[in-house]
């Protein structure tokens, strides 16, 4: 059941909205009865938020025109909220200022808070540990992230200054569909207006954006992660690991990690599927295919065959269970 308090800061955010509310839409809007409505509004009242209630026929309840209402109110789920928030987005990699302005941030809103729940969420986040935190988080400017988004929610062509992974840089032109986090990492997805190809660039290694004029249509069911996994597990390396394996390609896909295999139908066999794994060094991947549960069978790089023998013979000896 929601608390109180929480259909109070509720009903400040409707009324912050502008505009006079009546008592029966607010009721309406809260789930609750009139009485509690006015109940609730002479405690925004005692907060002194500046509210107030007109009556006659376009009577209601507003916020009083010209003042100010406090900064924050939050609950304190909502406080929690926030502050883990701002600890795990840094910890993850995936927020775009500086660790002094999360810091920053974090601080104020400490500031504002009640003395009771301040040290109630300081004991949270002083006992709080993340683990699989990215190795090499890569953080792109806020001012870019900001501008793809944008773009992609307005359905505006950008012209992207891009350096890959081998460090070379270009200037193109994409039709961008949206901004996925993966591991760490900011991905736009967007199709290259040229050929029609959908595309992943990370964001933290585009230098410049500039909007084009025109707008574009994303295809419909278009899904952006999935987009950025396909694109990012097809990305060539040094080594493809080919697999076929029999069974269901959905049962397969779910046997790998995000964005480490592509799995395509197998068109002369309906119950075998091909694997494609790029990698740039092969000593990982034989404890990925241990974890396969249907039978498969190798088609290459003949590099990878000896370290799967030597894999079996290390499992062969722990089972005999002898030192």
């Amino acid at each position: 059941m929601t608390r109180p308090t929480a259909r109070v800061l509720a009903l400040l955010e409707i009324l912050q909205a502008g505009g006079t509310r009546t008592v029966g839409e607010l009721a309406a809007r809260l789930d609750v009865d009139e009485r509690t409505i006015r109940r609730y509004v002479a405690h925004l009242a005692d907060l002194d938020v500046p509210v107030e209630s007109l009556r006659g026929r376009y009577g209601g309840v507003r916020l009083v025109p010209g003042r100010r209402v406090p900064p924050l109110m939050f609950t304190d789920e909502e406080a929690l909220a926030v502050l883990l928030g701002l600890v795990a987005g840094r910890r993850a990699g995936l927020v775009t200022t500086s660790v002094v302005a999360v810091e920053s941030a974090a601080a104020k809103l400490r500031r504002v808070l009640p003395v009771a729940l301040a040290r109630r969420l300081e004991g949270v986040l002083e006992t709080a540990e993340f683990t699989a935190a990215p190795l090499t988080p890569a953080t792109p400017g806020t001012a870019i992230l900001i501008a793809v988004a944008e773009a992609a929610r307005d359905y505006r062509a950008l012209a992207l200054d891009y350096t890959d992974s081998r460090g070379v840089r270009s200037s193109r032109t994409v039709h961008p569909y949206g901004i996925v986090a993966h591991s760490g990492r900011w991905y736009l997805t967007g199709a290259d207006p040229a050929d029609g190809e959908v595309r992943a660039f990370r964001v933290d290694r585009v230098e410049g954006v500039q909007p084009l004029p025109g707008t574009f249509e994303v295809p419909v069911g278009f899904d952006r992660a999935a987009a950025v996994l396909a694109a990012i597990a097809g990305a060539p390396r040094r080594h493809t690991v080919s697999l076929l394996v029999e069974g269901l390609a959905d049962h397969v896909r779910a046997l790998f990690p995000a964005g480490i295999a592509t799995v395509e139908e197998d068109p002369d066999s309906p119950h075998r599927v091909r694997v494609l794994i790029q990698a740039e060094r092969l000593d990982w991947v034989p404890g990925l295919l241990a974890g396969i549960d249907c039978p498969f069978w190798i088609e290459g790089p003949d590099a990878l065959r000896p370290l799967v023998r030597a894999l079996a013979q290390r499992v062969a000896v722990a089972a005999d269970g002898i030192p």
